[in-house]
């Protein structure tokens, strides 16, 4: 996480196309072979930065009260995660907005966000199939594999990135200090009918 953290910071002030893999390195502490031994180009350096806010998300997902239905519980995480000075700092959501909009300003940094956020859907699938499953772990592993339940978690997932990359995007006055909470949610809404309750016996 220092590489990325130091890729980040020189991202962010002196630009990507100014920052080259060796003073990531460097302002990491760490040898260029190092750095090699752990990503392929400088873009790549900071996805452990972007999958950190996935991996909270489900995280969060997984420990909500046992009795939220899946969609309260996605929403209970969402409520953890999005808001600044929940389970994310002010200063934390300043760096992801920066590092958002930089990927929407070079093909290979977005590249490396769309990878990121596509690998966090079979995490995500998992968890909420674990839910559903209420301990069963026969029923949890059949769930995580239903195309159903990865269409929900695909669905899930993009509700969210989207709602984050408007917000990253959004620098019209008055928008200062908003998180992204709000959009996100209203996003989640398009999988209230999803049959949650359906996929245990679909899975049998």
């Amino acid at each position: 996480m220092e590489i990325a953290q130091a890729a980040a910071r020189l991202f962010v002030r002196q630009g990507l196309r100014a920052t080259r893999a060796e003073d990531i390195a460097q302002a990491a502490g760490v040898a260029p072979r190092t750095f090699y031994r752990y990503f392929a180009t400088k873009e790549e350096a900071v996805a452990p930065l972007y999958a950190a806010g996935a991996r909270l998300w489900a995280e969060a997902i997984r420990d909500a009260p046992a009795e939220l239905s899946p969609r309260q519980a996605l929403e209970h995480a969402t409520r953890l995660t999005l808001a600044p000075g929940a389970e994310v700092s002010a200063a934390t959501w300043e760096w992801t907005r920066a590092l958002i909009r930089l990927a929407e300003t070079s093909p290979a940094l977005r590249k490396v966000w769309a990878e990121v956020c596509h690998l966090a859907e079979r995490p995500l699938a998992q968890v909420l199939a674990a839910r559903i499953a209420q301990g069963d772990g026969n029923v949890a592993a059949r769930l995580a594999a239903s195309p159903r339940l990865s269409f929900a978690a695909a669905v899930a997932g993009a509700a969210v990135r989207v709602a984050v990359e408007q917000w990253a995007a959004d620098d019209q006055p008055g928008n200062a200090g908003r998180s992204p909470l709000e959009p996100a949610l209203r996003n989640l809404a398009a999988l209230g009918d999803f049959p949650w309750e359906t996929l245990t016996e679909a899975s049998g």
